[in-house]
C-alpha cells in the first residue's frame, strides 16, 4: 500500500506559494518604489521645471519618461533567479512553485508599474488643461493622446513584462550556465524583448523602423502575440531550472 506524502500540518502548497510571492514584494520591494519615486519627482516635475525655464511647456514632461521602465524591468527579471532561487528552494518550494510564483510577482509588477504611468498621464493632462500648457507626445505610442488609458497601460504592460522575461531568461542562464554559454543562449534569451518592440512598434523603435517600410501588424494580432511570446519565455525560464542544482551562500 503507498501511502501519499502530505505537507507539514497547517502548511499548503497554496500557502507556500503566497509565502513565496510575498517574499518576493518584500524583497523587491525597495527597489521597484524607489524606481517609481525617482522617476515621478526626477522626470516629471524635473521635466516640468527644466521646460519652464527654458522657454516655457509645450510638450509633456512624462512622455520623456517612457523609455525607461522596460529596461529597469528587464534588471528586476534579471534579478529574481539569483536573489530567490536557492534561498526559497532551500526551504522547501519546487523548481515549478518557484517559476510561478516569480510568474506571478513579474506580471503584478508589470501591471502596477502600467498603472503608475496610466495615472501620471492622467495627472499631467489636467494639470496641462488647468494651465493651458501644450502637452504634446515626443515619442511614437500605441496611442495618439494620453486620455486612451486602455491603450496607454496595453503598451506598458506588454513592454514590461516582455523585457521582465527576457531579464528571468538572461539571470536563470547566467546562473545555470555560466557567462560563455549564456552568450549564446542571447537568441533565445532576448526574444521576448526584442518580438514585442517589433510587433508594437512603439517609442524609439518607431522612429528607426520609420523609413524601412516595415508597419506593424494589426493590434488583434500583436498583443496576443506578445503575450504568447511572453508566457512561453516564462515557461522556458522553468524548464532551464528543473536542473538547475542549489548553490551555497558566499561569505
Amino acid at each position: 500500500m503507498s501511502t501519499a506524502a502530505v505537507l507539514p500540518r497547517g502548511v499548503t502548497t497554496g500557502g507556500r506559494l503566497k509565502l513565496a510571492v510575498w517574499s518576493m514584494m518584500i524583497g523587491l520591494r525597495p527597489m521597484l518604489t524607489g524606481y517609481w519615486a525617482v522617476m515621478v519627482v526626477a522626470m516629471f516635475f524635473g521635466g516640468l521645471v527644466i521646460q519652464s525655464l527654458s522657454g516655457g511647456i509645450h510638450t509633456s514632461a512624462w512622455d520623456y519618461a517612457t523609455q525607461s521602465p522596460k529596461y529597469f524591468s528587464l534588471a528586476i527579471g534579471l534579478t529574481i533567479t539569483p536573489a530567490y532561487f536557492s534561498l526559497l528552494v532551500s526551504h522547501g518550494l519546487t523548481r515549478r512553485m518557484f517559476s510561478v510564483a516569480a510568474s506571478i510577482y513579474l506580471t503584478g509588477a508589470a501591471a502596477a508599474t502600467s498603472v503608475l504611468w496610466v495615472l501620471v498621464y492622467q495627472l499631467e493632462r489636467l494639470l496641462y488643461g488647468w494651465q493651458g500648457w501644450t502637452d504634446k507626445l515626443t515619442n511614437p505610442h500605441l496611442f495618439t493622446d494620453p486620455s486612451q488609458s486602455g491603450l496607454v497601460f496595453a503598451e506598458f504592460f506588454l513592454l514590461i513584462l516582455s523585457h521582465e522575461v527576457t531579464g528571468w531568461l538572461l539571470g536563470i542562464t547566467f546562473a545555470r550556465l555560466g557567462f560563455w554559454r549564456s552568450l549564446l543562449m542571447l537568441p533565445l534569451t532576448v526574444l521576448p524583448a526584442a518580438a514585442a518592440e517589433f510587433l508594437l512598434v512603439a517609442q524609439w523603435i518607431a522612429n528607426v523602423l520609420e523609413n524601412t517600410g516595415y508597419r506593424r501588424p494589426p493590434l488583434a494580432i500583436a498583443v496576443p502575440a506578445v503575450l504568447a511570446v511572453s508566457a512561453l519565455g516564462l515557461y522556458a525560464g522553468y524548464r532551464i531550472l528543473q536542473p538547475m542544482a542549489l548553490k551555497p551562500p558566499k561569505g
